[in-house]
C-alpha cells in the first residue's frame, strides 16, 4: 500500500509529539531530524562543480608550454669547490623533476671532478656524508672552464650566438617558456665576479632580461642568486613576470654550510643546502608552492637574510607550484565541452590496401638485325587498370609512394632480360656447334664418296 504525502507528514507530526514528551530539552534535536537539509548544504551538482574548479586550477596553474634552466657557476680554483657543488645540486634537482638536458644550459667555470686534489675522482659531493654524487655519470656541461664568461652568459640569454654555435649551447625559449636562472659565485654590491677576472653588474642583468622579454624569450622567470649581497643583483630589474630571490641582503655575506674533512674545503653554501633539502621532498606531482620555497632558509639557519622581489611577478607566489619552474609539467587545457569522436570507419586506411587488378607485364619481342631482342618496359609504362577512375588514381598514388617496389620490379625485369640474352647466346652457340658438326659431316661424306669413286675407277 502506497503512503501518501499527507500520511507521511502526519506520521512525522506524531513522532515529533512523542519526542517532545520524552526529551523536552532536546526538542530542536528531534525537530531537525524531520526538516529538509539546511540551505547551507551544497547539492551534489554544486559539489561536483567545486571539485571540477579545483581540478582545473591544479591542471592549469600556469600558462607556460615549456621549462628551461640556466645554471651558472662563476668561480674557479679548488677553494671554490662549494660553488660547483651548488650548481650541480640544482642541476640534479631539475633533472629529477623532469627538465631534460636538452633544455638545461649548464655553465661550470672549473672542473672539480677531475681536479688532481679531489680524493674522489670523477665525483662531486655536496654533503660530508657523501651520500649523493651530484656530478653523476650523465652530467652534460654545456660551457666549461674559460667558456664561462660574461659575454657568453649574456649571449645565451639574449640568443645572440654565432651561427656555428651547437644547438645544445643555445637557449631555445619562446613566449611560452618558464625560465629558471640560478647563479652562484663571489659577488658584491651590484656585481657578480666571473672567473675572478671580470664582473657582471645588476644593470647588465636587468638589460639582458629586458631584451629577453622584448624578444619574447620567456613567459615567467625565476631568478635565484647565491652570493654575498645577492639582493643587489636584482635591484635594477624592470621586466615583467620576474620573481627574484637572493641568499643575502645588501651589506650581508652569504656563508658556507660545512666542511668535508676528506676534501679539506667547504662543499656547499647554506642557502643552497636548505633549498636542496626542500627540493628533495618535491615530486613532479607535488603541491609545494613558491611561497613555501621563499621560506626554506630563515635567518637562524642561513645566518643571512634571504631576500626576494615579487612586485614584477603577476601571480601570487603562494598559488604558484614549485614545479612551474623546477619541473617540466605538460600543458593541459580543459575543454569546455566534451569532444565526441566520430565512429570508427571500416574503410581501408591506405590506398595501398585497395583491391587492384593489374594487367600482366608484357615483354615485347621484335625482330632486329641481330635477331630477337627483348624490350623491357619502364614502371612508368606499366598501366594499372581498375574497375573505376578512383581505383585507377589510388593505384597511381600507391605505386608513386612505393619507390622501393618500383626498383625491385625494375631489377626483376632487368634480370629477366639478362637471362633471355644469355639464353639467346646459348642458342647461338648451339647453332654454331650444329653448323660446325654439319660441315664436318659433309666433309666426311665427300671424302668417302671420293674414295668410292677411286675404287670403282680402278
Amino acid at each position: 500500500m502506497a503512503v501518501t504525502n499527507s500520511q507521511n507528514l502526519e506520521r512525522k507530526r506524531k513522532l515529533l509529539l512523542v519526542a517532545r514528551r520524552i526529551h523536552p530539552k532536546n526538542e530542536n534535536h528531534f525537530y531537525n531530524q524531520f526538516q529538509p537539509y539546511p540551505s547551507t548544504t551544497k547539492s551534489r551538482k554544486e559539489q561536483k562543480t567545486i571539485q571540477d574548479d579545483k581540478a582545473k586550477d591544479f591542471l592549469t596553474s600556469g600558462n607556460h608550454t615549456s621549462n628551461w634552466a640556466v645554471l651558472v657557476d662563476t668561480s674557479r680554483f679548488w677553494f671554490n669547490y662549494r660553488h660547483v657543488a651548488n650548481v650541480l645540486s640544482i642541476y640534479r634537482s631539475v633533472k629529477r623533476l623532469g627538465i631534460p638536458d636538452s633544455q638545461i644550459i649548464l655553465m661550470i667555470a672549473d672542473d672539480m671532478a677531475c681536479n688532481p686534489r679531489n680524493p674522489h675522482p670523477a665525483a662531486v659531493y655536496n654533503n660530508a656524508n657523501q651520500q649523493i654524487d651530484v656530478y653523476g655519470d650523465d652530467v652534460e656541461v654545456d660551457y666549461r672552464g674559460y667558456e664561462v664568461t660574461v659575454e657568453n652568459f649574456i649571449r645565451v640569454l639574449t640568443g645572440r650566438l654565432p651561427a656555428s654555435t651547437p644547438r645544445s649551447k643555445k637557449l631555445l625559449t619562446d613566449a611560452g617558456s618558464n625560465v629558471l636562472i640560478y647563479l652562484t659565485g663571489h659577488g658584491g654590491d651590484g656585481f657578480l665576479k666571473f672567473q675572478d677576472s671580470e664582473e657582471i653588474t645588476n644593470v647588465d642583468l636587468a638589460d639582458a632580461i629586458q631584451q629577453m622579454w622584448e624578444k619574447q624569450r620567456y613567459n615567467e622567470m625565476l631568478f635565484i642568486v647565491d652570493t654575498c649581497q645577492a639582493a643587489s643583483l636584482y635591484q635594477k630589474f624592470y621586466s615583467p613576470n620576474v620573481l627574484a630571490i637572493g641568499s643575502s641582503l645588501v651589506g650581508e655575506d652569504s656563508l658556507s654550510h660545512h666542511v668535508d674533512p676528506a676534501i679539506g674545503v667547504y662543499i656547499i653554501d647554506r642557502y643552497t643546502y636548505y633549498a636542496l633539502e626542500f627540493l628533495e621532498h618535491v615530486t613532479p606531482t607535488s603541491n609545494h608552492t613558491l611561497g613555501q620555497f621563499l621560506k626554506v632558509c630563515p635567518k637562524y639557519l642561513c645566518l643571512s637574510t634571504v631576500g626576494f622581489r615579487s612586485d614584477l611577478f603577476q601571480r601570487d607566489p603562494n598559488r604558484v607550484f614549485i614545479t612551474d619552474f623546477f619541473g617540466s609539467q605538460k600543458r593541459i587545457e580543459m575543454a569546455a565541452d566534451p569532444i565526441v569522436l566520430p565512429p570508427a570507419s571500416n574503410e581501408k586506411s591506405s590506398v595501398c590496401d585497395l583491391p587492384l587488378s593489374p594487367q600482366p607485364l608484357i615483354i615485347d619481342e621484335s625482330q632486329g638485325d641481330s635477331g630477337n631482342s627483348v624490350h623491357v618496359a619502364n614502371m612508368d609504362d606499366i598501366v594499372m587498370t581498375s574497375t573505376n577512375q578512383e581505383l585507377q588514381h589510388a593505384a597511381e598514388v600507391c605505386y608513386a609512394e612505393n619507390s622501393s617496389l618500383k626498383e625491385e620490379v625494375n631489377t626483376l625485369l632487368l634480370d629477366k632480360a639478362t637471362l633471355q640474352d644469355q639464353v639467346k647466346k646459348l642458342e647461338e652457340l648451339n647453332q654454331t656447334l650444329a653448323d660446325q658438326k654439319s660441315e664436318s659431316d659433309q666433309a666426311e661424306r665427300d671424302r668417302l664418296a671420293y674414295l668410292l669413286s677411286v675404287v670403282d675407277g680402278s
